[in-house]
């Protein structure tokens, strides 16, 4: 079970958000899921506040196809005004398609054929 003390763990998360390409968006929960047992959307998010540059944390929505950054100090629409230069559009309450931008990598090398709640996860 993954825990805040867990020194690989924000690693992980930035590796995946890394590796989503321009243009298109990961969930929280989709990330807790392939990081498995433990991984929760909100640690997720934790992780995702101390990202740094070479993280492009604006392509990690919620569950929803939504930014969720208030409270944060930034802008109140720089993650949305970010994915839109990369070609993601929102629609009038603020929430990306899901059906068109999300992001499914390919199944890791390596690792157990997917269960059935994992395939929605992973590219067949």
């Amino acid at each position: 079970m993954a825990s805040r003390s867990d020194n690989d763990y924000q690693e992980r998360v930035f590796r995946i958000v890394r590796s989503i390409p321009r243009g298109r968006v990961m969930t929280y929960g989709q990330i807790g899921e392939i990081l498995g047992e433990g991984y929760t959307p909100r640690t997720v998010g934790f992780v995702m506040h101390a990202s740094n540059d070479n993280t492009p944390w604006h392509r990690v929505v919620n569950a929803q196809g939504g930014c969720s950054t208030r409270g944060i100090v930034l802008p109140h629409d720089k993650q949305q005004r970010m994915l839109e230069a990369e070609g993601v559009s929102f629609n009038k309450s603020g929430r990306c398609e899901l059906q068109e931008y999300l992001w499914i990598p390919s199944e890791p090398a390596g690792r157990k054929k997917a269960s059935l709640k994992e395939a929605t996860l992973f590219k067949k």
